[in-house]
């Protein structure tokens, strides 16, 4: 007889988390952060998006001074330098 084995997933009862990273081609600060967002969502399982601010002119009108952006689900999350131990804090705790 075949045994059957129950599978679990931990983040089953959590939603996906979205994090966007706001920034522009040849932006070191931009990769920099591409880097620790693609890091951390890879290990909480959330979803990660890009904006250009080239190519939106409501995104660059708001943060063409600030850009890389991070955006946790929406809301702004930090800017400039992305701090991977508070990041990967934002997307743990819902």
């Amino acid at each position: 007889m075949a045994r059957m084995t129950r599978m679990t997933n931990e983040n089953a009862a959590r939603p996906v988390r979205t994090v966007t990273l706001i920034g522009k081609p040849g932006c070191h600060l931009c990769d920099d952060a591409r880097t620790v967002v693609e890091k951390v969502a890879g290990e909480t399982g959330a979803a990660v998006e890009e904006r250009d601010i080239t190519q939106d002119a409501e995104l660059h009108a708001r943060y063409w001074e600030q850009i890389p952006v991070v955006l946790v689900d929406g809301e702004q999350h930090t800017f400039w330098r992305v701090d991977e131990k508070r990041l990967r804090t934002a997307l743990i705790v819902p």
